[in-house]
């Protein structure tokens, strides 16, 4: 199917989920039934600077090329802590959006009801969903592991958003400064070295929330095989299962439910 390819207009069946990172802008319309594109994926290279006015019309642009019915609801994933629908941080794009309202800047390009969310929530919203943590009752933590370590925590299908929990402050330092997966290839740590430092911080998670099970996502996690089984937790650990769709099919899902996050 080709990427501009007109959606499945079903408004209760579908909605459309946008992932914006530093480096890209990625869009998809989603099947909410089955969790899966409905359509090719869109990226677009993100803006530089990725100022507010500047992503919000990547976002445009992206949108408009599905030919989506009016009422098809927006989630957006964003690297940033998201309260009221407003920029409390940002990683990896203009520091311009610090206090930013997320969803109307896109509104006001899209004219289109927008949902906003931290993209490691959307993600590991999805996963429960439709992915490693699907059907299962009780806490489920899903932690990504690339540049920092984002966590998403879901309470019996209900997500308990912006828990950045990668920085925990755990002996003296923040965790992602020392467990993150860039910090494996920074300072060139074996899997063994690296499962160390994990363990430690897993270790403490679970000792807070108590969770049922654990879900491990970002890129690194295609490589599960190779540090997973070195972790002795009495939790439930798994890789996850929806790797790079993640997070558009979770702002989809989000946005189709009108879940506020605030």
């Amino acid at each position: 199917m080709n990427k501009h390819a007109k959606a499945d207009k079903h408004a209760r069946e579908q909605a459309f989920g946008i992932d914006i990172g530093g480096s890209g802008i990625k869009g998809a319309p989603v099947d909410l039934r089955t969790g899966e594109f409905s359509a090719d994926r869109l990226r677009i290279p993100t803006p530089q600077p990725a100022t507010p006015g500047a992503v919000a019309d990547t976002v445009a642009q992206i949108v408009d090329s599905f030919g989506l019915d009016h009422d098809v609801p927006i989630g957006v994933t964003f690297p940033a802590v998201i309260l009221h629908g407003v920029a409390q941080s940002a990683a990896n794009v203009d520091q311009s959006w610090i206090g930013t309202n997320v969803e109307k800047a896109v509104h006001a390009t899209t004219d289109r009801t927008v949902l906003a969310v931290n993209d490691a929530d959307a993600a590991g919203y999805a996963e429960v969903l439709y992915g490693a943590a699907r059907d299962v009752r009780g806490v489920v933590l899903v932690v990504t592991l690339g540049t920092g370590i984002g966590s998403a925590l879901v309470v019996d299908g209900v997500l308990v958003p912006n828990t950045e929990l990668g920085h925990l402050e755990i002996d003296g330092h923040d965790a992602e400064s020392r467990a993150a997966e860039s910090v494996r290839d920074r300072e060139g740590l074996d899997w063994g070295q690296w499962a160390a430092r994990l363990q430690r911080y897993f270790s403490v998670v679970e000792n807070l929330f108590w969770p049922d099970l654990i879900v491990v996502g970002g890129g690194v996690s295609k490589d599960h095989a190779k540090f997973l089984p070195l972790l002795d937790l009495r939790t439930p650990i798994v890789p996850a299962g929806l790797r790079n769709a993640a997070g558009i099919v979770g702002a989809a899902a989000l946005a189709a439910r009108g879940t506020r996050l605030d």
